[in-house]
């Protein structure tokens, strides 16, 4: 069966604590609801044989590296969110990176932006694509719509295992799935 998924990855996209937990600053509200069907998707991946690619958000202290409408959240008393080496950037409990899976880094909403993500899945083979996290609105869309234009032969969205700030944002964005 590993050679039937030998070419596709699964993208996890900022399954990451600051947008999880209740008390994180970029809340997804959504988030949390999907924890349970994104730690499966990554069960199955990996028993399939699927590589495993962790999408985070991992920004300078000084929010130097932040689109622009969001500079005014660094740096921040309460602490900014999804910096480099503090708990918020931690993947949300129950999702772990393992050996043989993949960790990118991004700035921006989409995966692929300013990013070698598409360079590193062509270099071992990878021409498809199973897409969860969140948000669906913005990094989610972002990341697909590039999927799609950078030619990946199939991208696919887990619907139960991406999430927007409601239910209505998300649904309304799943005309992509």
């Amino acid at each position: 069966m590993a050679d039937k998924w030998k070419n596709t990855a699964l993208l996890v996209i900022d399954m990451q604590k600051d947008f999880i937990d209740v008390d994180g600053p970029m809340l997804v509200k959504g988030g949390k609801a999907i924890v349970p069907n994104v730690i499966e998707a990554v069960q199955i991946a990996r028993q399939r044989g699927i590589l495993v690619v962790w999408v985070v958000r991992e920004h300078d202290p000084l929010g130097r590296d932040v689109e622009l409408f969001r500079r005014h959240l660094y740096p921040s008393e309460k602490g900014a969110p999804t910096v480099k080496g503090q708990i918020g950037a931690e993947l949300v409990d129950g999702l772990v990176i393992e050996e043989g899976d993949y960790k990118l880094v991004k700035t921006r909403f989409s995966a692929f932006f300013a990013t070698h993500l598409d360079s590193f899945l062509k270099g071992v083979g990878i021409d498809s694509l199973v897409v969860t996290g969140v948000q669906t609105p913005n990094c989610i869309r972002q990341t697909v719509f590039d999927g799609v234009a950078l030619n990946y032969k199939s991208v696919t969205v887990i619907v139960d295992a991406t999430a927007a700030a409601t239910a209505d944002v998300h649904s309304g964005m799943c005309f992509l799935c």
